[in-house]
């Protein structure tokens, strides 16, 4: 079995969408029993809180759900545990950088470094920018490439 962990500042907007939307399509690729998907936070500031109104009503508006999802901090065990690390931009690739273990021998990877010509795009916060719409085409088109890597894995 797979892991897959993605991972953004609050883990109320992006990180939360990358995990819902991913869970999907491994299930409607049949494969849900070959991969575990969750998401973590990089800070502690919304611990505890469910997925944004904004990315709920538009998960809502796709039917995918976020039913019992609440922002939970990464912590050095998810290290080991998850076989994907991924951040949704650069800062949080930084900051898991930061808060790795200095004995773990993993890697940290960038959403979209799966997606040919946009490796090193950042999915914007929508948080920040309002634009929940963008962000989702982002997640919709990484996780299609995330998924990929990952029935590559088997």
């Amino acid at each position: 079995m797979r892991k897959m962990l993605f991972v953004c500042l609050g883990n109320i907007c992006r990180s939360p969408m990358a995990e819902a939307v991913m869970r999907e399509k491994i299930s409607q690729a049949g494969l849900s029993e070959a991969f575990i998907v969750a998401s973590a936070a990089t800070s502690r500031w919304e611990e505890g809180n469910p997925p944004h109104r904004g990315t709920r009503n538009l998960l809502k508006a796709h039917q995918i759900s976020v039913d019992g999802m609440y922002s939970t901090p990464i912590t050095k065990q998810d290290f080991y545990t998850y076989d994907y690390i991924i951040g949704m931009d650069h800062a949080n690739v930084g900051d898991l950088e930061r808060i790795a273990p200095t004995d773990w021998t993993g890697n940290i990877h960038l959403f979209m470094s799966v997606v040919e010509g946009q490796e090193d795009k950042a999915v914007p916060d929508p948080y920040y920018t309002g634009d929940f719409d963008e962000t989702y085409e982002m997640v919709n088109q990484g996780t299609d490439a995330w998924l990929e890597v990952l029935r590559a894995s088997l």
